[in-house]
């Protein structure tokens, strides 16, 4: 399965990255810019066929992955 660019969506929008870490290294700003503090990644995993998602949140003002798994 060819791999493809993680993406975020935050308020509606989608990001392309170039690689999950510039995400997670980006992830407190995303959050903050969010409107209802969510944000949603879909991406590929090394090794593994499908996209994979997760849904990250603010809880005590740290970036947390809530839920997660194979779409």
């Amino acid at each position: 399965m060819p791999k493809f660019k993680p993406c975020v969506t935050v308020n509606r929008k989608q990001k392309e990255y170039k690689t999950y870490a510039e995400i997670k290294k980006n992830m407190r700003s995303l959050l903050k810019d969010s409107e209802d503090n969510e944000v949603f990644v879909s991406r590929s995993r090394r090794g593994e066929w499908g996209e994979w998602f997760e849904y990250w949140g603010l809880q005590n003002n740290k970036p947390v992955m809530g839920k997660h798994g194979w779409q």
